[in-house]
Order: structure tokens, then sequence, then C-alpha cells
């Protein structure tokens, strides 16, 4: 799979302040901000999106998946 498209997966299920997503092919890195997050802990908000990937992760088109999950309140400290 390419980035873009898993990009648009996310996009289309939740609502996001902020996407960032690069990989190679095969591996593939994800920084996802959204207000969707408050009051999650850190294995709710993972849950959370990939349910966003379901598909694409039960049929193996995509293997490979990290990402940091932040609110938008988090992202903002933490860029400055």
């Amino acid at each position: 799979m390419h980035p873009e498209e898993i990009k648009q997966y996310i996009l289309a299920g939740m609502n996001c302040v902020h996407l960032e997503l690069d990989g190679d092919g095969q591996h593939f890195q994800a920084l996802v901000v959204s207000a969707e997050f408050a009051g999650l802990n850190r294995v709710q908000r993972q849950q959370r999106v990939y349910r966003t990937l379901q598909e694409k992760l039960a049929t193996g088109e995509l293997h490979a998946l990290s990402f940091k999950t932040l609110t938008p309140e988090e992202w903002s400290a933490q860029r400055g």
C-alpha cells in the first residue's frame, strides 16, 4: 500500500486535526492528531485508529503500522 492510501482510510474514519504518514510500502509510521483522543488512554487511542484500517489489516494489505496519537492540545504543547 502507498502511504497516501492509508492516510485516506484514516481520514475517512475519523476527524483528524493533523495526520502525517510515511512508509516504504511495507512498514508505516503515522502521527495522528485528533480531538477524538481526549479522555482515552494510549491503547484506546490505538484501537480507535486501527478501527479505521480494520479491513486492510484483516486482508493483510496492511500489516506493519506504528503510530503516535495526540490530542490537539498535546500536539501543540510538543511543538512548543
